[in-house]
C-alpha cells in the first residue's frame, strides 16, 4: 500500500520542510509566525501517522522508507536555515548543529553503503529525534515571542520570554546533540560486522 494517509501525511512532512525553512531564512515576523505554525502542524503529523498506520493497519515498506527521511529533512532543512541567521553565528549554536548535520550526513551515506541490511531504530534514536525537534520548535518560537508584544509596557516581558525561548532551544540542542553522537556511534558499531565481511575480514 503506497497511497494511504499515513503515507500522505508523511508526503507533507517532507514538503513541509523547505517551507518552514523558506520562512525561517525570509526573517520577518509574519515568516517567524508561520514557520511556526507548520513546523507544529508538521511535528504533530510524525505522530499522527504512525498512530493511524497502527489503528487502521496501513504499514507499507514505503512508509518505512519515508518516514525517517521526512524526519531528517525537516531537522537538517531547518536547523540550515536557522545557522543562516547573524544572530545565530556562534559557536554555542553552531558547533551543536553542525555535530547534528554531519551524524545525518554520515549514517545517510552509511545506510546506502549497507543496502538490503535495515538495522532497528532503537528507543534512545527515536529520543533523539524527538528532542531534536522540541529543540527546533523552542528556537522557532523566539522571533514570534518576541514580536507578539509591540506595547512599551509590553516589550520587555517578549523579549524577555523570547531570550528564555532561545536559550531552551539551545541548551535542547546540545543535548540532542549528545544523544546524535551517541546513536550514531551505535549504529556504526551495529554495522561494523557487516562492513568487515563485506572486506573480507
Amino acid at each position: 500500500m503506497i497511497w494511504t494517509l499515513p503515507n500522505f501525511l508523511t508526503l507533507l512532512r517532507i514538503l513541509a520542510a523547505p517551507a518552514v525553512g523558506m520562512m525561517v531564512v525570509l526573517g520577518g515576523p509574519d515568516q517567524a509566525l508561520w514557520a511556526l505554525l507548520i513546523f507544529i502542524l508538521a511535528a504533530l503529523t510524525d505522530f499522527l501517522d504512525g498512530w493511524i498506520a497502527r489503528a487502521w493497519r496501513q504499514h507499507s515498506a514505503f512508509g518505512q522508507m519515508l518516514d525517517p527521511i521526512a524526519d531528517k529533512a525537516m531537522v537538517v532543512v531547518v536547523l540550515a536555515a536557522l545557522a543562516s541567521k547573524p544572530v545565530n553565528a556562534t559557536p554555542v549554536f553552531l558547533i551543536p548543529v553542525l555535530v547534528i548535520l554531519m551524524r545525518e550526513v554520515l549514517i545517510s551515506g552509511l545506510r546506502e553503503f549497507l543496502g538490503d541490511v535495515k538495522l532497528a531504530v532503537t528507543r534512545l534514536a527515536k529520543w533523539k529525534t524527538t528532542l531534536q525537534l522540541i529543540a527546533i520548535g523552542a528556537l522557532l518560537a523566539e522571533a514570534p515571542v518576541m514580536a507578539a508584544d509591540t506595547q512599551s509596557t509590553q516589550e520587555h516581558a517578549g523579549q524577555h520570554a523570547g531570550w528564555i525561548a532561545h536559550w531552551v532551544g539551545v541548551a535542547l540542542l546540545w543535548l540532542a546533540a549528545l544523544l546524535t553522537v551517541a546513536t550514531g556511534w551505535d549504529y556504526f558499531r551495529k554495522a561494523l560486522p557487516y562492513i568487515r565481511a563485506r572486506e573480507g575480514n
